[in-house]
């Protein structure tokens, strides 16, 4: 019999920490929100275990839990398994994240403190070095933040975890990863316009920009499940890391992207 392969999960896994449960349940979370490993990769829960020191409830546990966050499915005879959206899936989990979002945004727009304002300002930073850095995976990161950023300040709880849910879905697929130049550099325009709209607080023109950004991701998936072949699956790897080089994406951001206001930050 031909020695069992090893995941190539188990190489991006971080067990520098002492494997507490959180620290398991965090590190499994991070690689398969990366989009690093493809879905239907294995999660083999005997080597997870040794690789973090500990037994095999705690991986187990925390297997669970990502199976509730739509993250990781279980079969029979192939055990644990990095979760595979269908695109009719995946469309469905970004119509549920849009409503959802859509809510937050009204809330939050209208409420946001300065400290929240500083916040959608300091991830939007960093969204700008991903950019000059040409780095996709670092952006990929920090577009989930900047949305997670923009929605908070609406201190709806209960929706927020069932919108981090919906994120959770999604997020594998790297969306950003699998769109052409000009598709990722419409996308963080969207994020600019989004902005724009937060710091003025223009519920109407914020909620208009972010129905466009959906649709655009929408997009994306839409075309990935139309082209893919041999096997290939939403979210898989085979794109470079690396965003396209020249022209410059700051030269063309510089000329599309709305001037920010920092004024009326007080909420109302």
């Amino acid at each position: 019999m031909p020695p069992r392969r090893r995941s190539a999960l188990l190489a991006l896994l971080v067990a520098d920490e002492p494997g507490r449960p959180q620290i398991i349940l965090g590190e499994l979370r991070r690689v398969i929100l990366d989009g690093a490993v493809p879905p239907s990769t294995a999660i083999p829960l005997r080597e997870v275990a040794e690789l973090f020191g500990v037994g095999h409830t705690p991986v187990r546990a925390a297997l669970d839990t990502l199976m509730g966050e739509g993250l990781v499915t279980h079969q029979p005879r192939s055990g644990y398994l990095v979760a595979q959206l269908s695109a009719a899936e995946l469309s469905e989990m970004y119509t549920v994240r849009e409503t959802l979002e859509t809510a937050s945004l009204a809330a939050a727009a209208r409420h946001a403190t300065e400290a929240d304002i500083e916040a959608v300002l300091t991830v939007h930073a960093d969204l700008e070095a991903a950019i000059r850095d040409d780095d996709l995976l670092a952006y990929h990161r920090c577009s989930r933040r900047f949305h997670v950023a923009l929605t908070r300040p609406s201190r709806m709880f209960r929706l927020l975890r069932m919108l981090e849910t919906a994120l959770h879905a999604t997020e594998p697929v790297r969306t950003v990863v699998h769109a052409d130049r000009s598709g990722w550099l419409a996308l963080h325009n969207d994020h600019a316009h989004m902005l724009d709209a937060f710091l003025a607080r223009d519920v109407d023109r914020l909620l208009t920009t972010a129905g466009t950004h959906h649709r655009r991701l929408e997009s994306v998936g839409a075309t990935l499940a139309e082209t893919r072949s041999g096997g290939d699956s939403l979210g898989s790897v085979r794109t470079p890391r690396r965003m396209p080089s020249a022209p410059s994406p700051t030269a063309f951001l510089r000329t599309t992207r709305p001037k920010q206001r920092v004024t009326d930050t007080q909420p109302r």
